[in-house]
C-alpha cells in the first residue's frame, strides 16, 4: 500500500490517523490523571480542544514520510481530510478561542 504514490492511501490515512491520535492523547491524559501528575489540570473544554488539535497534528508524521519518498499524491490525500478536520475544529472551538 505504501510502495506507490496513491491518493486513496493518503485519504485513508488522513481520515483515520487523527482518530487514533485523539484516542492516544486522551489515554495519556487519563493515565497522567490516574497517577496524580496532572490532577484537575486541563479539565473540560481545554482538554478536548487540545486533544483534538494534537490528534490532527499527528497527520504530520505520515505527511513527512510521504514527503521524504516524494509521494505527492499521497501527501495531497493526507492534506484534504486534515484541512477539513481543521475547519471543523475551528468552527467548533473558534468562537471560544477568538472572541473570549
Amino acid at each position: 500500500m505504501f510502495e506507490k504514490d496513491s491518493l486513496i492511501a493518503g485519504l485513508l490515512l488522513g481520515v483515520f490517523i487523527p482518530f487514533v491520535g485523539y484516542a492516544v492523547v486522551l489515554e495519556i491524559y487519563d493515565q497522567l490523571e490516574a497517577a496524580d501528575v496532572i490532577s484537575g489540570f486541563g479539565a473540560g473544554d481545554f482538554r478536548r480542544r487540545t486533544s483534538a488539535l494534537l490528534g490532527l497534528c499527528i497527520n504530520l508524521i505520515p505527511f513527512a514520510f510521504f514527503n521524504r519518498k516524494r509521494f505527492f499524491y499521497s501527501m495531497r490525500g493526507i492534506m484534504i481530510p486534515t484541512i477539513i478536520y481543521a475547519g471543523i475544529w475551528l468552527f467548533y472551538f473558534g468562537s471560544k478561542i477568538l472572541w473570549e
